[in-house]
């Protein structure tokens, strides 16, 4: 496709130079920024060849006027190209996905620095480190640091004009040990800083020079004797080990490296990086990058590993591919493995991009809720091994305080969903004293010999919230309804969420990530949170009626005030007869006060 007229002279005066190129149209509006190791022969050839793509071809029609800035080398250009894409992002460039809702340790720049998680990234003057796409990974990390190294938490400015002049008193985190107590000056600032610096190398994955400072100062302790700060330090030691064996191991040769893979796809490409360090990964990370021209696999790589060298603070000099990109990065050695540890961290490389994108496939079923739905129901199956997919399910609590106002709450999911409008409570009838078995077999009874009578759908499932006692009772409910075989029924137990099935005394432990034992854990606790709200009413209601309604002359709309009033029956019990008579007048003051006068020795209380 041939330049056009105005801009040929421009063309043929290009400089051979390295440099950064961009693409107006005729409004002056940015449309393409590009790199180049030789300007002039890069910017021709997009008007000297037909073009494949067709949104080049659209790119290379619309551009009426070219900028261009020389820089000294190849990186250079790249690393220009890169900081003025995310400046300005115009419509035919890669785009990265945007990671601002991933958080970042942020390590703060005032005196006696504080440590918290953030999603913003402010020019501040603070450190931050990340972006955690592992959310869990980054709440061990600070549990680790925070345990290893008790850091403020308070925003007082500890300035050492205000420490010196006692503005501060230490707060209960002195106390219970999480704070040293900077703002009295009972920590130094050179102590509190040494902590700092470590923990800069640790939340960076530096792990083996944090190990070595605290070793030799282990050793001065012994030398001179501090016995306990030595045990301290050693402390210190065996929970960063722990840390470190957590950590994915791959080989103890590998020291200082960085990882990367691509894969690609119509329109879109996915990059994943490993920062490996003392022979483990310290982390990792995946991107998806949009692309928007015909862009090659080495062109997008080559954005990526600067990108993602430049967010995760990589100096690694040694980066293993399957393939060399173009670009050199001054100090960098580019490794092509074909065997051993490096390439087996190749392949896990290229593993994590499969799980990305089948997770970021799973994320797509939710703009499709019936196909999310499916999947929900079909997974649930297949975990709790039902012969059909749960879509109703029914779920039991029992509440009371030691057998007194005795209620029970069941909760209903719909394709993995509450439906509220059927819920139900159920006050006990037949049960006296704390017995939850026999309350259980009660409820269940009731519940599903009305979903008989009243030939009612039953649900796919059945959910008590127990172990096997609880599961047994509602067993022998089902049995003489003559449904026990007839309706899936399973018990989960709180402490370590063990589900149990009808006959088998062994539970089955489902995974903690899982969709399924979440969905069972959200009934569970609807129905322990909806029992419960009724529990308290019905105790209240009866409260009320027992106490102060067994006062002849006061009804229960004149309890109720003095309760608004009061809050509670101890209060109504120790007001007097005036503060009483403005509540609800004098004449039913006086028997109230006279009630319990008379009744001084019994303790009762709302």
């Amino acid at each position: 496709m041939p330049a056009p007229t105005h801009l040929q002279d421009q063309l043929r005066s290009l400089p051979d130079n390295p440099g950064v190129y961009q693409y107006f149209d005729v409004d002056g509006k940015l449309l393409y920024i590009g790199k180049a190791k030789n300007l002039k022969k890069r910017v021709q050839s997009y008007f000297v060849k037909e073009h494949d793509s067709t949104k080049t071809a659209i790119l290379v029609r619309k551009i009426n006027s070219i900028h261009y800035l020389i820089v000294d080398t190849e990186l250079d250009a790249l690393l220009l190209e890169n900081s003025l894409i995310k400046k300005h992002q115009p419509p035919y460039n890669i785009r990265l996905k945007d990671d601002k809702t991933y958080p970042w340790i942020c390590i703060t720049g005032e005196r006696f620095p504080r440590l918290f998680h953030t999603r913003k990234i402010l020019q501040d003057g603070a450190s931050y480190y990340g972006p955690y796409a592992n959310v869990k990974v980054m709440f061990t990390v600070l549990e680790l640091v925070r345990k290893l190294y008790p850091l403020r938490t308070c925003r007082l400015n500890l300035s050492k004009e205000n420490v010196a002049a006692g503005k501060f008193k230490i707060c209960l985190e002195y106390h219970i040990g999480n704070c040293k107590g900077p703002c009295e000056g009972l920590q130094t600032e050179e102590e509190y800083n040494k902590g700092i610096a470590h923990i800069r190398e640790i939340v960076k994955g530096n792990i083996g020079i944090v190990m070595r400072h605290l070793r030799e100062d282990m050793n001065t302790h012994v030398v001179n004797l501090a016995f306990e700060k030595a045990q301290d330090v050693k402390e210190k030691i065996d929970a960063l080990e722990k840390y470190q064996g957590r950590s994915t191991v791959v080989s103890p040769t590998i020291s200082n490296v960085d990882v990367f893979t691509i894969q690609s796809e119509e329109k879109a490409a996915f990059v994943n990086f490993f920062k490996v360090i003392d022979g483990a990964i310290v982390q990792g990370h995946t991107i998806e990058m949009k692309k928007r021209l015909d862009e090659s696999d080495s062109e997008l790589l080559e954005l990526a590993i600067v990108e993602l060298r430049e967010r995760f603070q990589s100096n690694a000099s040694e980066i293993v591919v399957a393939f060399v990109p173009e670009i050199k990065l001054l100090g960098v050695e580019y490794t092509i493995p074909q065997r051993g540890d490096k390439k087996k961290l190749l392949d896990l490389s290229s593993r994590n991009i499969d799980y990305y994108r089948q997770e970021r496939e799973k994320q797509a079923t939710l703009v499709d809720p019936e196909r999310h739905t499916k999947r929900i129901m079909a997974t649930m199956q297949k975990d709790l091994r039902l012969t059909e997919e749960p879509r109703h399910i029914e779920c039991f609590d029992n509440s009371n305080i030691q057998g007194e106002f005795a209620v029970s709450a069941m909760t209903v999911f719909k394709d993995g969903k509450p439906s509220k409008r059927d819920y139900r409570h159920f006050n006990v009838k037949t049960v006296v004293g704390p017995d939850d078995f026999a309350t259980m077999e009660e409820v269940i009874y009731r519940r599903y010999k009305r979903v008989l009578e009243e030939e009612q759908t039953m649900p796919q499932l059945i959910v008590i919230d127990g172990g096997k006692g609880q599961l047994s009772a509602a067993l022998n409910a089902l049995e003489k309804l003559n449904l026990r075989g007839k309706v899936a029924i399973i018990g989960i137990a709180k402490r370590l969420e063990e589900i149990y099935y009808p006959g088998d005394s062994v539970p089955m432990y489902l995974d903690k990530k899982s969709e399924t034992l979440r969905i069972i854990q959200y009934i569970r606790d609807e129905a322990h949170r909806f029992g419960i709200t009724h529990h308290r009413k019905k105790r209240s209601k009866e409260t009320i009626k027992t106490v102060l309604t067994e006062i002849d002359g006061i009804s229960e709309i004149t309890a109720q005030k003095l309760l608004k009033a009061f809050k509670s029956v101890k209060q109504i019990r120790e007001k007097s007869e005036e503060e009483l008579a403005q509540a609800v007048g004098a004449a039913k003051a006086k028997l109230v006060y006279a009630y319990f006068q008379e009744n001084k020795n019994t303790s009762t209380s709302l």
